[in-house]
């Protein structure tokens, strides 16, 4: 996932609100919602796409939708010197979604998704076969209690 490479400020935080309340609105819709002019619009949701600011849309698909109920996190012990080899080797199992880097406890943070527990005990022993992964704890979500969301944080700005 690139990075963005710069902050929003308070005329980017006007459409990314709107955005957020609207995400299929048109950039005319948008311009109306933020009394903003239509190009300037325009040339910021283009900008916001090759800043990075903007992620893909696939992070909006509810996995479950796609026969994928279960959530869960693994935290993964590895040898620092496989790092590079262990997240090529996540990227190719197709039920991680998202894998960060931690300092602490674990090296990794696994965020997957399992059709049901036999697919989890599946999902979390390819994971422990990685070359590099010395140790993994497996944790099972048992309920969102806050959604993703940025909106608060665009309302502070």
């Amino acid at each position: 996932m690139p990075k963005p490479t710069r902050i929003v400020d308070e005329i980017d935080a006007r459409i990314l609100r709107a955005l957020t309340k609207d995400p299929r609105a048109t950039v005319v819709a948008l311009a109306e919602a933020t009394g903003l002019a239509r190009n300037t619009v325009h040339a910021r949701l283009a900008k916001f796409e090759t800043d990075g600011v903007v992620q893909s849309f696939d992070r909006r698909i509810d996995p479950a939708a796609l026969g994928y109920p279960l959530t869960a996190f693994i935290m993964v012990t590895v040898t620092q010197r496989k790092l590079g080899p262990i997240s090529e080797a996540l990227k190719r199992v197709p039920e991680v979604i998202e894998v960060h880097g931690l300092s602490g406890v674990a090296d990794l943070l696994v965020h997957l998704v399992a059709r049901d527990a036999d697919d989890l005990y599946r999902i979390a022993g390819l994971i422990l076969d990685i070359d590099g992964v010395e140790k993994t704890t497996t944790g099972l979500a048992m309920r969102r209690l806050v959604d993703y969301r940025l909106a608060p944080l665009l309302d502070a700005m």
